[in-house]
């Protein structure tokens, strides 16, 4: 196992990195936050071309067949740059439930479009009370005829006001969990954007009134929605970890860069050894996250058996160690990393709603305790 990047790899992320601080530095990053889309059309376009939604995507339904390694970078460097755009809902989440477990008419109609970034997918799950447990759900499915009828609310449904597809999670009448996919044009289907943390990740409450779907909406077999989320949670939080990689290095730099350039008594902060301490301790944090989620990609990769055990691991640790980065990051900056005008607050509002995403540090810590047998 060598977790270096092939030449082919570190050219990937160099050519990212160039193009995400040209056109998604932090003036392009405040002028979208502040659009209800939460991204810019333009941009996302700018990624199709690049090859970035079809990335992992398999060839056969119009992808580029990289691992999820390829992707991973990608991530990075989007975490990186706090790039606003439906990319974790629609290639992440979305495309990913379709490859899971759906048929293969909805691959062959969807995944494409995907890959092109000519459809935006959402993943409408959790509902009001903010749970991501499969067994909490209450939007109902109710059988009418050859149809079905699905009706509910759910909330904190990421990029759920600008997909033009969402995939809803609903209880069937034998009390499982069945998946289907709605278009978001569907007069039974009201979203609308939520006021949350992070500007940089819009979420949305989706409405669905008695919203009838033909039998081949859903995805996959009767009563197996909750084991695809189950699977499809440990991918996303995988894609999730490469972006806190990204998000807590950026954080690093700015807080070494600024300790050598803030005096105070005549000699830089970062002289002084309580200044000193932070940033190593923030360095050991990036390179542990690093090792985390390039192990779990590695692992999504190759399909590994150890998938549940090592994305558990990685969501856990990556998310605290983003978020004390992030926070430590404020300190170092003392006042000024408090402002509006600077980006610290940026990073730390993304690192705090990345902590919650998906479960907290604390869920998938007894959830890994659990995976490992203990």
């Amino acid at each position: 196992m060598d977790f270096a990047l092939s030449d082919e790899q570190r050219m990937l992320r160099d050519a990212a990195r160039e193009f995400l601080g040209n056109r998604s530095n932090s003036e392009a990053v405040r002028a979208v936050m502040e659009t209800e889309a939460g991204f810019d059309p333009a941009l996302w376009t700018e990624m199709a071309g690049l090859g970035w939604q079809a990335m992992a995507v398999p060839e056969e339904y119009g992808g580029a067949g990289f691992t999820v390694l390829e992707l991973g970078i990608i991530l990075e460097e989007m975490g990186r740059a706090l790039t606003p755009a439906p990319f974790l809902s629609s290639v992440v989440l979305g495309a990913n439930t379709l490859l899971l477990a759906g048929t293969e008419e909805q691959k062959r109609e969807l995944l494409p479009a995907v890959a092109a970034g000519e459809r935006r997918l959402a993943a409408a799950f959790i509902e009001p009370d903010g749970s991501w447990d499969p067994e909490d759900l209450t939007t109902t499915a109710t059988a009418a005829g050859p149809d079905v009828v699905v009706t509910g609310t759910k909330s904190f449904v990421v990029d759920g006001h600008s997909a033009d597809t969402l995939i809803v999670a609903a209880r069937n009448e034998a009390g499982s969990i069945d998946l289907y996919l709605v278009d978001s044009e569907n007069s039974g289907v009201a979203a609308s954007p939520l006021e949350t943390m992070d500007m940089t990740r819009k979420q949305a409450t989706v409405s669905f009134n008695s919203v009838r779907l033909p039998a081949s909406a859903r995805v996959g077999d009767s009563g197996s929605g909750a084991i695809t989320i189950a699977r499809l949670y440990d991918l996303a939080v995988v894609a999730l970890a490469f972006e806190q990689v990204g998000g807590a290095e950026r954080c690093m730099e700015m807080s070494v860069a600024y300790a050598k350039e803030r005096y105070q008594f005549g000699r830089p902060i970062g002289s002084f050894q309580a200044v000193k301490h932070k940033c190593a301790d923030m360095l050991v944090a990036v390179e542990g996250a690093r090792s985390a989620a390039y192990y779990a990609g590695w692992t999504a990769s190759v399909a590994d058996d150890d998938l549940p055990v090592v994305a558990a691991l990685a969501k856990a640790y990556c998310s605290d160690a983003f978020f004390d980065v992030a926070a430590e990051t404020i300190q170092v900056h003392g006042g000024i990393g408090f402002t509006w005008e600077h980006d610290a607050h940026l990073y730390f509002k993304r690192a705090k709603t990345d902590q919650l995403l998906f479960g907290d540090s604390a869920a998938w810590r007894a959830k890994l305790a659990d995976r490992v047998g203990l």
